[in-house]
């Protein structure tokens, strides 16, 4: 209890000294692996690079008698320890957390499903129901599920929402502007999928698509890689190349009319990639940052971090190393302006 207390103390000393631009200002920093933690590692780095969280997550003030296995606090306590040199073990808490919440050591993760249960653990366990709002708010994706009868084409929606995108690729070469449209894309349901329809009182054959009502300040896509093939998990190494800088008129087809109309129509930039190594069973997790500050491009893998450059992020567009999670800042709240 005397070290958990006086780590509390360090925090709070930390936040009351610390000024905006403080903890912006780091170095993108490797991480050991304990464990087989590659996955936790990798997006720890996203998480470090996601400064808007770290804002949120610096606003609360825990009691000291909240839990060592609380994600929130653990998450907030390795992101300023990240960018304390002197800080031997950053993320080890931080993992010793995560394992107490059914991860376990010595297994395979998956990014996707890692990212959502530290969002989610976050959320349920942030005592300050309004920092949970505003974190959910960094990341919610909000769309409609529409269902159109096809026989009196009656309009049954459905509210929805994501953490991350989550983008279907085909075995051959993809974009990731045409993935994005074809999520959007209106489609007929199978005769053996009919919908109810609450105006015709019966299943009907019915048509599906969803509509973008907006669009968050950090925007993570996932790029659907793992798939199940005759009961065997397949990983598709196909192409899908993608930009640095994502228009954002490639959703503007897929748009609700409920969505909002007077919030700014800013592109989207490319800070952090997550990349899968190897195959569906046996793999590795690194990551590509992009500093806020110098704009220049680093190599997390694991403890070892070295400078990059767009075309080695480029070079993950397809192969054995695959991106696999795109994250993307808004521009209009681009740290770099």
């Amino acid at each position: 209890m005397g070290d958990y207390l006086s780590k509390m103390a360090y925090y709070r000393r930390y936040n009351r000294s610390s000024s905006w631009s403080s903890y912006r200002s780091y170095e993108v920093r490797g991480l050991y692996n304990d464990g087989l933690s590659c996955c936790v590692n990798a997006l720890l780095q996203s998480f470090s690079a996601t400064t808007e969280l770290l804002d949120i997550l610096n606003k609360w003030n825990p009691s000291n008698g909240i839990e060592q296995s609380n994600i929130p606090l653990q998450l907030r306590n390795t992101l300023l320890s990240v960018r304390d040199p002197s800080h031997p073990a950053p993320h080890k808490a931080f993992l010793n957390c995560l394992y107490h919440h059914a991860i376990r050591r010595y297994t395979q993760q998956d990014a996707d499903e890692i990212f959502h249960m530290i969002l989610n653990l976050s959320l349920k366990q942030m005592p300050d129901h309004e920092l949970a709002q505003e974190i959910r708010s960094v990341y919610q994706i909000e769309v409609e599920t529409q269902v159109t009868c096809i026989d009196c084409t009656f309009i049954h929606r459905v509210p929805n929402s994501y953490f991350s995108l989550p983008l279907v690729i085909h075995e051959r070469e993809n974009t990731l502007e045409s993935c994005i449209k074809s999520f959007f894309k209106k489609q007929n349901l199978e005769v053996s999928e009919k919908f109810f329809c609450d105006r015709c009182e019966k299943k009907q054959s019915c048509s599906y698509e969803q509509k973008l009502v907006s669009l968050p300040q950090i925007l993570c896509v996932h790029l659907k890689r793992f798939r199940n093939d005759r009961g065997l998990t397949k990983k598709l190494d196909s192409k899908v190349t993608f930009p640095e800088t994502l228009n954002m008129s490639v959703f503007a087809a897929g748009q609700s009319e409920n969505a909002a109309s007077d919030s700014p129509q800013a592109d989207y930039s490319l800070f952090a990639v997550i990349v899968h190594i190897g195959h569906a069973m046996f793999g590795h997790y690194t990551a590509f940052i992009k500093q806020t500050q110098d704009q220049m491009w680093y190599y997390a893998n694991d403890s070892r971090v070295n400078q990059a450059t767009w075309k080695d992020v480029q070079n993950t567009y397809k192969g054995r190393e695959t991106a696999y999670l795109l994250l993307y800042r808004k521009k209009s709240l681009d740290l770099s302006g």
